[in-house]
């Protein structure tokens, strides 16, 4: 791939990302104007404080919330994808996801249901769920490092991935039957998704765990390209294979756990991204696909969180506009297997 190909891939996701940016600032469910926007933003204020309270504490912290969780949810797709050296890995489709989801429902109902309470300003009660999300998805992560292990075949392991989220989906189901009414309610709303939960309060912590493991994922650049190569030949270049797949694995599953945690299960955006950039660099080269895919996994986060915002008829869920965006690039990929080869 050319290095010109490549600088211009970044430079139009770069450019795609701060217009979304500006897009999601300026259309929302309450019309205000670009100019009272523009000085609310650069510090003059607006005689409408209603309006410094919507843009301050709610849009801007959404844009930040919709970025990270997609750059966070894409490089998860794209370390379990070449982890496990299959196209077709992420985090909702091998249960990483399911995992985090079970850990945030045992919270809500051990502390009464009351997800609200949880994600206030308090922080021992969004940390709270981030720890229960933290705890599910490495179960779930240490379930995909014992299988891998033992079964070989990387179909049988996504199969097994696949089984372990429809068991975790199962115990949500008994702990959602046993639950009160406001519990089950507060849980199946923050299952449908959305990037405006996380306050410019919870912003810091939200922010700094992703940016940390964004960080630990560039810095595996070396050791994901010598597993593009198989096993064996990234042993022979020093690189131990189990550790390795290990850090992967926990970087992957932080990633997931903090996301999903502050925003809801995301679907999709994991699996697909990580394909959108190999598409628009025509390479599996880590070194130039991470930052790619952190760019790429941003944009989707912003767009579906343009669209989830802008229809008149109230806030669609991001869980219903992200298989809209995912499922034809999916169905592509399936398609155009043996023309399209990521893994060599």
């Amino acid at each position: 791939m050319s290095y010109r190909r490549y600088v211009i891939t970044i430079i139009a996701l770069t450019v795609l990302l701060v217009v979304l940016a500006l897009a999601c600032l300026v259309f929302g469910s309450v019309d205000i104007p670009v100019g009272s926007i523009a000085d609310i933003v650069t510090g003059k204020g607006s005689d409408n404080k209603a309006w410094e309270i919507i843009i301050l504490q709610s849009r801007i912290p959404m844009i930040a919330t919709a970025a990270l969780a997609g750059a966070a949810l894409s490089i998860s797709g794209l370390l379990l994808q070449t982890t496990f050296n299959n196209p077709l890995a992420g985090p909702s489709i091998l249960g990483v996801s399911s995992g985090a989801g079970l850990g945030v429902a045992i919270v809500i109902l051990a502390m009464g249901g009351s997800l609200g309470g949880l994600l206030g300003e308090n922080v021992g009660s969004y940390i709270a769920i981030l720890v229960g999300a933290l705890m599910g998805a490495g179960v779930v992560l240490v379930v995909l490092i014992a299988f891998s292990a033992v079964v070989r075949s990387n179909t049988m392991l996504l199969i097994i991935g696949i089984l372990v989220s429809y068991l975790t989906s199962s115990v949500v189901q008994l702990l959602n039957s046993v639950a009160t009414e406001e519990g089950v309610h507060n849980y199946v709303a923050w299952g449908f998704g959305n990037f405006s939960g996380v306050s410019a309060a919870q912003m810091p912590v939200y922010a700094g765990i992703i940016i940390l493991a964004l960080i630990a994922s560039a810095l595996m650049v070396k050791p994901l390209n010598a597993l593009l190569l198989g096993t064996r030949y990234a042993r022979n270049l020093g690189i131990n294979v189990s550790r390795t797949r290990n850090i992967l694995l926990m970087i992957t599953g932080v990633l997931t756990a903090v996301v999903t945690a502050f925003c809801g299960p995301i679907g999709f955006i994991g699996l697909v991204v990580p394909h959108i950039a190999r598409m628009s660099l025509g390479t599996s080269n880590h070194s130039r696909l991470v930052p790619a895919t952190i760019l790429a996994g941003a944009d989707i986060a912003l767009l579906c969180s343009l669209a989830s915002v802008s229809s008149p008829h109230g806030i669609i869920p991001i869980n219903a506009i992200t298989p809209i965006i995912g499922v034809p690039i999916i169905l592509y990929i399936i398609l155009n297997r043996r023309r399209i080869q990521y893994f060599n």
